[in-house]
């Protein structure tokens, strides 16, 4: 399996009146990418405003942050909008790099959160250093919240392809190519570096708490093996909100630092040898289930060291360390990322669950913290929504205009592939 990026630099994101890539900059007709949106009749308005680095711009309440990609031949996010699919991860990809489709509008649930283009926000969001092309979607009155949630989900998306598509016939690009073999070519590879997997946990728990795999619902899968190439191509996408500082929108499942940095250290420091895609459940039955069979999965591979992300917070917790201590117990050695909810003073128990076998753990930050943001020259969107995002309350305007938020709700904040500026500091 071979895949080349190519990635477009792009400068600057201007509306005109062609959809065109000139001199780096992305030119963007709104009347074609309208029309192309209200294609789905469910959407009754959409509108679209660019956002830019150092502005004084705030995004609420934002749903999800997509990369512009597009393939030169097939499919990118296969099964997505076709029936039939290749495998994502081989032949040619573009990358419009350095811009992003965000999409907001009216809220769907509680757990949507804020993008700060400048100030103290800014520095908790690599969003914050994107040229944002936000996209604004008011549904039909008829239309419930589980196709409000797909409606959305599906623009992003759409526009993000299409946006992608703009670069096929641009030539100014840097090229990244990735091998991948198969696990027994991997296996003896480097016989001298330690043997390492990742196990990928996503959400999938329901309206607003879903991943899609190749087009399908997580919930309805077992966990399985895949490639990184794969979740480079589209493969894995976001359909939840879970809390905006630790979700995993379809930017981070693009540009996974985990992926990233396995890839970075294959062949010098360890062997990467694959990645166990683990849904995370509802019930305690199911969660056994996914778990007793991701820790196969790794077993299969023959590795020696896990790393695990985590996604959400709260009952997900239960299942980080149900598959770590597994496979601790198997003689694996496991490195957790998760992040804490230790309260706005940092004083209470920081995880809802834990065992003894986890002894190594990297933390991405107490999403409790709290946070006064100024008042910003322009909103897109609506100010008045932080009322009902997970790390805001009804108390969080204040009446000079500031904004008293937690964490929690800065898009991507703490986010639990550590795709974040946040550090630790020993005191």
């Amino acid at each position: 399996m071979n895949l080349e990026l190519r990635k477009i630099q792009i400068k600057d994101v201007v509306f005109g009146q062609e959809n065109k890539i000139e001199n780096d900059i992305l030119n963007l007709n709104k009347g074609s990418l309208s029309d192309l949106i209200k294609e789905d009749k469910r959407i009754k308005e959409v509108d679209f405003d660019i956002a830019k680095p150092g502005q004084s711009v705030r995004i609420l309440p934002v749903k999800d942050v997509i990369e512009p990609r597009a393939k030169l031949s097939g499919e990118i996010f296969p099964g997505v909008f076709k029936d039939h699919m290749e495998e994502a991860g081989s032949g040619i990809t573009y990358v419009l790099d350095g811009c992003a489709v965000v999409t907001t509008g009216p809220i769907v649930g509680f757990q949507e959160g804020l993008i700060d283009m400048s100030g103290p926000a800014a520095d908790y969001s690599i969003f914050s250093k994107l040229l944002n092309i936000v996209m604004i979607i008011t549904k039909q009155d008829y239309v419930d919240p589980h196709d409000h949630e797909e409606t959305v989900r599906l623009a992003g998306i759409k526009l993000a392809k299409f946006i992608g598509e703009i670069g096929l016939n641009y030539n100014n690009y840097e090229s990244v190519s990735y091998e991948w073999k198969s696990a027994g070519e991997k296996f003896s590879e480097y016989p001298e570096l330690p043997k390492v997997a990742y196990v990928y946990n996503c959400m999938s728990q329901g309206l607003l708490h879903d991943t899609y795999f190749y087009g399908r619902d997580t919930k309805h899968i077992a966990p399985c093996l895949l490639s990184p190439l794969e979740v480079m191509d589209g493969a894995v996408i976001s359909g939840n909100c879970v809390s905006p500082g630790s979700k995993t929108t379809t930017y981070h499942h693009l540009n996974n630092a985990v992926i990233k940095e396995l890839l970075n250290k294959h062949g010098k420091e360890l062997n990467f040898m694959g990645i166990v895609l683990n849904p995370l459940m509802v019930t305690l039955k199911e969660k056994y289930r996914n778990c007793m069979l991701a820790v196969k999965n790794v077993d299969m591979l023959g590795v020696e060291g896990v790393i695990i992300s985590q996604e959400g917070f709260g009952n997900p917790t239960t299942d980080l360390m149900v598959v770590c201590q597994s496979l601790e117990n198997r003689g694996i050695k496991t490195v957790i990322i998760t992040n804490e909810d230790a309260g706005i003073d940092g004083m209470s128990e920081s995880l809802p669950d834990s065992v003894t076998e986890a002894k190594a753990i990297v933390s991405t930050g107490n999403s409790n913290a709290t946070i006064m943001l100024p008042k910003v020259e322009k909103i897109i969107g609506n100010l008045k929504e932080i009322e009902k995002t997970t790390g805001g309350n009804v108390d969080s305007i204040q009446e000079d205009g500031r904004l008293l938020v937690e964490i929690h709700g800065i898009m991507g904040s703490h986010n639990l592939q550590g795709n974040t500026y946040l550090s630790a500091t020993t005191i």
